[in-house]
């Protein structure tokens, strides 16, 4: 697997640290995946996936249904946006508000892109093995695991008519955490405590990993 940096990251917010990100990844579990049809309209869906442990591959699958996958041709380019948490930053948090006033507003994020090339599974055993292990990823951790072999086979193969697979190869790597590494240590702790006192999920969520930056 190639790793390169392509896209706008500034060299304070890369993250480089792969088991890092493959922890975020894994917490997330989705990731929008985008492909561009013959047409050039560009198309996305929002997707379970699951990403191979040596980072080569990645897997999902599609409703039948959704005309997505008639579009994507084997061997066509993908991008998969896996999305952290975010949050609105106020200038009012920070410290050299009062020093100067020279303060904006800001977004901090953090966000994994994985980008290469993508296949198109209509195969429902290659289907079966796919969901067995997305399935079996979410489910061991759990006291009393639910396994696909748990429902009905004939329910099952049903099910599996009505999706069809998707393996990404993946060439690119970018992962990125924007969370005021470039503010002076007071600023930071004031987005920390505005963060908090908001009280939101997803703002709380911001500050706990702003927490875990050196």
């Amino acid at each position: 697997m190639t790793s390169l940096i392509a896209v706008y990251i500034p060299h304070f917010n890369v993250l480089e640290d792969q088991a890092e990100i493959r922890r975020m990844i894994d917490s997330i579990g989705t990731a929008q995946i985008v492909t561009v049809g013959p047409d050039g309209t560009p198309l996305a869906t929002l997707l379970p996936i699951l990403w191979s442990e040596d980072g080569s591959t990645v897997i999902a699958h599609l409703a039948r249904a959704n005309d997505h996958w008639k579009h994507v041709q084997s061997g066509s380019r993908f991008l998969a946006i896996v999305a952290g948490p975010q949050a609105y930053v106020s200038p009012a948090w920070y410290a050299s508000k009062a020093e100067h006033g020279r303060v904006v507003p800001t977004w901090n994020y953090t966000a994994v892109h994985l980008t290469g090339t993508i296949t198109v599974h209509d195969d429902p055993e290659w289907v079966r093995h796919a969901v067995t292990e997305l399935t079996d990823r979410h489910e061991q951790p759990r006291t009393e695991p639910w396994a696909v072999t748990d429902a009905p086979t004939k329910f099952v193969d049903g099910q599996l008519k009505a999706i069809v697979g998707l393996e990404m190869t993946v060439e690119r790597v970018e992962a990125k955490a924007k969370l005021s590494q470039n503010r002076s240590v007071d600023d930071r702790k004031g987005v920390v405590n505005g963060l908090n006192a908001e009280g939101g999920p997803r703002e709380m969520s911001v500050a706990a990993l702003m927490h875990q930056e050196p």
